[in-house]
């Protein structure tokens, strides 16, 4: 296990393309659970204007031989803060990156963005059907009522 971030001072990459994402061994293989990460002020950038967009991110996933390490994660989507994208862009290719490299059992994302030009944009993808028997509670974000 050749750990990047964990223990160590780590930069937030330049881009999500440079940003390393390290995996660890699932510690409950075998056995269906549901892990979530919660981003409540994530940033990007309008691809159209170059000003910042908000978004409340949840991802939930099912791990199978792996998990992703925290403070990976955490940097990788830091990284967007310098990087420009539309938010169905951004929220899709998040977990279509976590879906490849990690391989989970199952994996969905909420992508709760705040308004542009007065207009909330939700985003949500999941690579399918969840396993059998796993509980998937609520991602517990009001529709938008100025949101918080």
């Amino acid at each position: 296990m050749d750990l990047t971030h964990l223990g160590r001072s780590a930069p937030l990459p330049g881009s999500p393309k440079e940003a390393r994402l390290d995996y660890v061994p699932n510690p409950r293989p075998g056995r269906p659970y549901l892990v979530r990460f919660t981003a409540p002020e994530f940033t990007s950038l309008c691809p159209v204007t170059g000003q910042p967009d908000f978004a409340h991110l949840v991802l939930d996933y099912a791990p199978d031989g792996t998990i992703v390490e925290s403070k990976s994660l955490k940097l990788f989507l830091g990284a967007f803060r310098n990087h420009c994208g539309f938010h169905e862009d951004v929220t899709v290719g998040i977990a279509e990156r976590l879906v490849a490299e990690m391989a989970p059992l199952w994996l969905r994302i909420g992508g709760y963005w705040y308004p542009r030009g007065g207009m909330p944009i939700d985003v949500f993808w999941q690579s399918g059907e969840p396993p059998a028997g796993l509980w998937v509670p609520d991602q517990g974000v009001a529709a938008y009522r100025g949101r918080g």
